[in-house]
């Protein structure tokens, strides 16, 4: 016998979450994630910050519009954000700056916030005060215990097999089978897989690896007040957590869904691009790790009811915007699942929507 409720939501990461914790007030919910624990690809694997000018001008409003529940959430830790540039980065490093809202400053200005760039080779240097580090264990549990205060049935080990639709939705997910007026898919890197399961048009939403690794720092480093840091043209970004140093290679190379792992080609050469701009010589790494960041094709969310099938509602293509914008995007997902006159823009509505891309 099949359990019944009003929306069925697929994917357990931050998105699913959020929409979940949303729309337990107004509605029977159920939340089904494919891996035994939730939150365990992209939302698990994120050294997240909030940088309120990262994206493109629809990712901005999302982020904005987001702001102040992440501050009710007591998730935010003022970081500011610094960017690196070394002579030969002199041509596009002031636009670049801009573009994330960062201010230039004098080298030795920016030193304090990362005492490890060498100042032999850093020309130049931008910054912002204005960003945070996100505590995004705190977020995922925050929307969990909400979803679960407001009656959501959330179903781990449950990785969906078939889907059809008579009206309703018939879901199967491992032995167990569910109905539902409206299916979400938040599914992230298994999106379009999910689409096609149920035969909705994929949207071309591709997965990208971005990896990790972990270094030691020297003893008696007090990390307390640095900066994130980010090179200039995207050669690497870096961020000081609990005594380590977080390393990515910036990396961004299509990968089918998975479970990601790190490749040690990439991140020795990231790696090497990191150590040619700081005092800092890297011995070992602590671990690595790798997730998938999925994008659709004009690097916006995609967030609405599917045209050939209004009872199908993607929540996707978070690349990785997917903390910082969560909040906002569950809000929209849930206008739209409920019917309700969306609080957003029309603009910024119609910029999300999967019929954008006819």
């Amino acid at each position: 016998m099949s359990d019944s409720f009003d929306i069925l939501i697929i994917g357990g990461g931050i998105a699913g979450l959020s929409l979940a914790a949303e729309l337990a007030p107004h509605a029977s919910v159920c939340l089904l994630e494919r891996e035994p624990h939730l939150a365990y690809h992209a939302s698990g694997r994120s050294a997240a910050m909030y940088i309120g000018d990262y994206g493109n001008r629809i990712v901005r409003a999302l982020n904005h519009a987001s702001e102040a529940s992440h501050d009710a959430g007591g998730i935010l830790t003022p970081r500011p954000m610094l960017m690196l540039g070394r002579a030969e980065d002199e041509a596009g490093f002031d636009d670049e700056a801009a573009g994330l809202g960062l201010a230039r400053v004098p080298v030795s200005e920016a030193q304090p916030y990362f005492p490890l760039l060498d100042t032999s080779v850093i020309t130049r240097t931008a910054m912002r005060h204005d960003t945070y580090a996100m505590d995004t264990d705190l977020m995922v549990q925050n929307a969990r215990k909400a979803a679960l205060t407001g009656g959501v049935r959330i179903v781990t080990g449950a990785e969906v097999t078939a889907l059809q639709h008579d009206g309703s939705w018939q879901v199967s997910a491992g032995e167990k089978s569910f109905i539902a007026k409206t299916l979400v898919n938040a599914a992230g890197a298994w999106a379009d897989d999910i689409a096609r399961l149920a035969g909705i048009a994929p949207l071309g939403i591709q997965p990208y690896r971005r990896s990790m690794a972990v270094l030691p720092l020297p003893e008696g480093l007090d990390t307390s007040g640095w900066a994130f840091v980010d090179a200039a043209g995207e050669r690497w970004y870096a961020k000081a957590q609990a005594g380590k140093l977080l390393v990515s290679p910036s990396e961004a190379d299509p990968m089918p869904p998975m479970d990601a792992w790190a490749d040690d080609m990439v991140l020795a050469e990231g790696l090497a691009r990191f150590e040619e701009m700081v005092t800092m010589e890297v011995t070992r790494l602590e671990h690595s790790w790798a997730g998938l960041r999925s994008f659709a094709p004009d690097h916006a969310l995609v967030i609405g009811r599917a045209p050939a099938n209004p009872d199908f509602l993607w929540l996707a293509g978070q690349g990785g915007y997917g903390f910082q914008t969560a909040p906002a995007a569950a809000h929209l997902a849930a206008d739209l699942a409920l019917g309700r006159t969306p609080e957003l823009p029309d603009e910024v509505v119609t910029a999300l929507s999967p019929a954008r891309f006819g």
